[in-house]
């Protein structure tokens, strides 16, 4: 079972994610995309907020690089719990993903995969270029993504809706 769980910044995704994987039957493994900037006080913050959350019989594996999310899942028996493709974007060269790897990964998974990512569609219309490629490239792979998941949920303001399955292309 592949669900992701979308939500913009403070929404609660994480929150929802952790309690899913909770409730899994089975060792949960925790992985990690983002790298630990020290200098980033805030960045550091929110990661320290996560790992206090975190049961400590859980498993937490930061991939080395953002081409590395693909073996890491193909190489995890139990539940994983993704944190976030926003994050996995993020550290792209150029924003320059590969969801091909993706999508196989988590379709080849025999044990439950919850994933979690921002949905950069309920905010403002970023200013730099950079920015625009972000959501674009985001948005995109949220999309290929919910296109194999069997449930998307959607948290706005600590509150979980569960979307209906897609209609396809009009």
């Amino acid at each position: 079972m592949i669900t992701l769980v979308l939500g913009g910044t403070r929404s609660g995704k994480s929150l929802v994610a952790e309690r899913l994987a909770e409730r899994a039957s089975g060792q949960v493994t925790y992985v990690a995309t983002n790298a630990l900037d020290p200098a980033d006080t805030d960045h550091a913050a929110r990661i320290a907020l996560h790992r206090r959350r975190r049961p400590p019989h859980w498993l937490t594996v930061e991939v080395p690089t953002p081409a590395d999310l693909a073996a890491v899942l193909a190489a995890t028996d139990e539940v994983a719990l993704v944190e976030s493709l926003g994050g996995w974007v993020a550290g792209h060269d150029e924003l320059d993903v590969d969801p091909v790897s993706l999508l196989a990964a988590l379709s080849a998974r025999s044990a439950d995969t919850i994933v979690v990512s921002e949905e950069v569609g309920f905010s403002v219309h970023p200013t730099t270029e950079l920015g625009r490629r972000f959501v674009d490239v985001l948005g995109e792979v949220n999309q290929q993504v919910a296109g194999i998941a069997d449930r998307v949920l959607l948290v706005v303001a600590g509150r979980t809706l569960e979307l209906p399955p897609g209609q396809g292309s009009p």
